[in-house]
């Protein structure tokens, strides 16, 4: 089986469960790599799970080493930037995938709730 090679971006409370998960997942993904900004408990988790912390410029320099990139952010700048970014290095193998999808593949993997963010906006 052909492994996926994702990133995460956002490691907050969503983003944090998301890790956990694909964490547990090994056998299917490859973790690549994740982003985050802040100091949170996920990124140190990624970190000490030997998951390399990157920018957004390095997941994007990466080109087609990473097939999806999960914006777990909630910032919609975020995701402009990322679509942007990727269609300046003339990226079209990334395919970027918003909470939507996350949570789609959540309930597909596990019976648990990901954390609801009252106001946040979920869409592409």
């Amino acid at each position: 089986m052909n492994k996926q090679n994702i990133a995460i971006i956002g490691l907050g409370r969503i983003g944090s469960a998301f890790l956990g998960a694909m964490l547990q997942k090994k056998q299917s993904i490859n973790l690549v790599c994740v982003a985050e900004r802040a100091e949170t408990p996920a990124k140190s988790q990624a970190a000490a799970s030997g998951i390399r912390i990157a920018s957004l410029d390095e997941i994007v320099s990466m080109g087609n080493a990473i097939d999806i990139l999960f914006d777990l952010t909630g910032i919609p700048h975020v995701r402009r930037e990322l679509r942007e970014k990727l269609l300046e290095s003339n990226n079209s193998h990334t395919i970027i995938a918003s909470e939507t999808v996350a949570r789609l593949i959540w309930s597909l993997i596990s019976d648990a709730d990901l954390p609801e963010i009252e106001g946040r906006k979920t869409g592409y």
